[in-house]
This record gives C-alpha cells, sequence and structure tokens, in this order.
C-alpha cells in the first residue's frame, strides 16, 4: 500500500530579498531533502487561492487538500470552532478572537495594532484573560471560548453575517484601526465588545506581569473571520485513503476534523518557530505505522515570521523543517513498499508585505516508484521555469495521489 505525505509549509513562499543576495528563503535555506526530491520529482506551480477568494490559511488549506473552497469555504472560524470542541447550531455565527496588543490613545478608535499576536502569549495566559472575558461578556447570546495562543473563539447565537468587513488583524500591524472596526450601526455590540475588553484587560494581573517581563500585554479582543457551521466530505470517502492531520493550530485541527481525519495534538507544538519540529516528525512516523496511508504535517512558523517580518528566521524555518522533519520521515517511508510526498506552502507571506497574497505558490512532487528526471532544485523561480502550471488548486490533490 502507498504511502502519502503533505509537508505543508504554511506562508513559505516569498519574494526576492536583499538580504539574501536577491534570493527568496526558500532559494537561500540550505533543504538537501527538498533537493533531493526535486532531483527525481516534480517541481510546479499551483494557484491555490483564486482571485476572487481572500488568500488565508483557511481557504488554501482547503484548495492543497482538494476541497474546492467555492463549495466548501463558509467562513475561517467555524474550522476553529469545531476544532476547540464547539458544537455549532446551524443559527450560530462563530468568530476568531484575537487577543492583540493596542497603543494606548484615550479613544478606542485612535489605537494603531502594535501586534496581532501579543507577543505570542501563552495558552496558559491566554486562557485566563479569555475566561475572565467570558465572566463580563458570556450569556444567552454571546460565549467565549479559549484556544490555542493568541487564537480563540466567540460564538454569536442567532448572530449575522451582515457585520461589514472585519480584518484579520496581521494584515494591519502597525497601523490605526479607526477604519478597521466592526460597523457600530450594524454590529454594535460586537464594537462594544472590543472596546470593553480594553478597560477590562490593561491593568489586569497577568498583563502587568507580562510588561513587568518585557513581554506585550494582550489588551484587546479583535475579531474576524466570521462565519457559519462547516461540512466537509470525509477524506476517506473523497479519496478512499485513511487520513491524519498534524498541526498546532485550530484551523487545520479543524478541517481535519470536519473531514473526519484523524486530528493528532502533539506537545509542544506551538505554531511558531519554537514549535516541537521532531514531536511532529514521530506523529507522522506513528500514524503511518498504526496503519494510516495519509499524514497532513501542517508547520505554521514560516507563515508567523512572515507577518512578523523576521527574515532570518523564516529562513531557519524552512530549514528546520527539512533537517527535523523531512530527515526522519523520509527515512521511515523508505521501510515501505512504495510512497509519494508532496511539498509546498498554502500561499505566500512575502516578508516585504507581511501578509498573504494569491500568487501562485511552488510545489514540489515525488514518487519512489515513478522517479523521474527532475529540476533538482525546489524554490519560486525553478517551479515558475518549469512551465508546470495547475490553474485550479482543489485539482492539484487529486494529481498527486494519481502521478
Amino acid at each position: 500500500m502507498t504511502k502519502y505525505l503533505v509537508m505543508l509549509c504554511d506562508g513559505m513562499a516569498d519574494y526576492p530579498i536583499e538580504q539574501f543576495g536577491g534570493k527568496t528563503p526558500l532559494e537561500a535555506a540550505y533543504t538537501p531533502n527538498m533537493d533531493k526530491m526535486a532531483e527525481k520529482g516534480v517541481v510546479g506551480l499551483v494557484k491555490t487561492v483564486a482571485d476572487n477568494l481572500k488568500p488565508g490559511s483557511d481557504v488554501a488549506n482547503l484548495s492543497v487538500l482538494g476541497y474546492d473552497p467555492q463549495v466548501y469555504y463558509t467562513g475561517r472560524s467555524p474550522l476553529e470552532a469545531g476544532s476547540i470542541g464547539i458544537d455549532m447550531k446551524p443559527t450560530d455565527v462563530s468568530f476568531r478572537c484575537n487577543l492583540v496588543t493596542l497603543s494606548d490613545e484615550p479613544e478606542y478608535a485612535d489605537k494603531t495594532i502594535l501586534d496581532y499576536c501579543a507577543d505570542d502569549i501563552s495558552t496558559d495566559e491566554a486562557k485566563i484573560l479569555i475566561d475572565y472575558l467570558a465572566e463580563h461578556f458570556n450569556n444567552d447570546e454571546f460565549q467565549l471560548y479559549s484556544g490555542v495562543s493568541y487564537r480563540h473563539c466567540l460564538i454569536w447565537n442567532n448572530g449575522t453575517l451582515d457585520v461589514g468587513t472585519l480584518t484579520p488583524p496581521h494584515d494591519i500591524t502597525g497601523k490605526s484601526i479607526k477604519d478597521h472596526l466592526p460597523d457600530p450601526e450594524k454590529v454594535g455590540k460586537l464594537y462594544d465588545m472590543m472596546v470593553k475588553s480594553y478597560d477590562l484587560l490593561k491593568d489586569h494581573p497577568v498583563n502587568k506581569a507580562r510588561v513587568a517581563r518585557g513581554k506585550r500585554p494582550a489588551n484587546s479582543m479583535w475579531f474576524w473571520g466570521e462565519g457559519k457551521r462547516a461540512s466537509l466530505t470525509p477524506f476517506l470517502e473523497k479519496y478512499g485513503l485513511k487520513g491524519s492531520m498534524i498541526s498546532a493550530v485550530d484551523l487545520l485541527k479543524g478541517i481535519g476534523k470536519f473531514s473526519e481525519m484523524n486530528v493528532v495534538n502533539v506537545e509542544g507544538a506551538t505554531g511558531y518557530i519554537d514549535t516541537n519540529f521532531e514531536g511532529k516528525a514521530q506523529a507522522a512516523i506513528d500514524e503511518f505505522a498504526k496503519g494510516q496511508d495519509f499524514v497532513y504535517i501542517h508547520v505554521e512558523a514560516p507563515d508567523e515570521c512572515g507577518h512578523r517580518a523576521e527574515v532570518e528566521n523564516k529562513k531557519r524555518a524552512i530549514e528546520i523543517i527539512d533537517e527535523k522533519i523531512l530527515t526522519p520521515v523520509l527515512k521511515a517511508l523508505d521501510g515501505y513498499e512504495d510512497y509519494k510526498v508532496l511539498v509546498c506552502p498554502d500561499h505566500p507571506t512575502p516578508l516585504s508585505l507581511k501578509t498573504h497574497t494569491n500568487d501562485p505558490i511552488p510545489f514540489l512532487m515525488y514518487h519512489k516508484k515513478g522517479e523521474i528526471e527532475g529540476p533538482g532544485k525546489y524554490d519560486e523561480n525553478t517551479a515558475k521555469a518549469s512551465g508546470i502550471f495547475i490553474e485550479n488548486g482543489p485539482d492539484m490533490m487529486q494529481k498527486f495521489i494519481d502521478m
């Protein structure tokens, strides 16, 4: 039985960087495992995010997995809600609730987002703050749920999707929030909760302790990513393969849950460059050993480094994925009769922009029993030069399985 591995390097694709002599982080990174597979594999470009959709990890990862976002996508937050364990009713609307760091101007609307993740606040600290806010805001209409690090969820019972444009906070880091707030005329309750959250959090003991340690305070909620309950065709039914999802973030765990994949929790998985890379590799090896056919390893670190404009860290994150995940997992796969590997980002997160784009992304496909003469290098330029282009992103997964 063939084993299938997807190594999803979130936000890895980028533009040329001056610090790397005009190379992208992927070009500059030392990736011997990826390049060795590229010697005998296929390298090309794929458009994971259609031009009429926003280039979020939700849309892009659904696309990579072969679930057409035009059909299946109902919003980002419902996928995360499913991972947290929230059983949404058809009348519920969910929102991603970031814990962010805002500047200290007297008027809320005059503030600036200093950090979309409050210095990557720990899950334990964040739970204390979310539970504290829940004491003030939870009622028959609204319920707050804590998630991982800065990522949390608000459920609005009998809520509306007519909320105007809610901006992802990582898109406006360093910018004024004035033009990105919920419309008080349409959703005044959301607006009021955000304003009140600042008053409640700014002097909270958790934040005072963080400031004393030189960390940014998590001093406000920020709502975005609204949507209704999600529904995905089971992965086994769609492809005839028993699948597993390995990720630190609720979004990917939610996709795994709704597609009825086996969702694996890895201790020490953080979603940043300090994540437990070795643990993710071992989890994948264990899943294959248990009889799973397909394993999707999602690593958030390149994306987070892109949002934070951490040039060296983004390159290093790619190198660690190659070294600490691909090295042991490929060694384990060599023990099976046949295997296939797909390496790709979901979308670009260029360091120069600090946010996502919907540019085509480079992919690498390798088949142990179907080796061909490949380009020998995996990066954006090699992918473009190949002339191979998959225009409709959701088509890639079936092409990978059938290669």
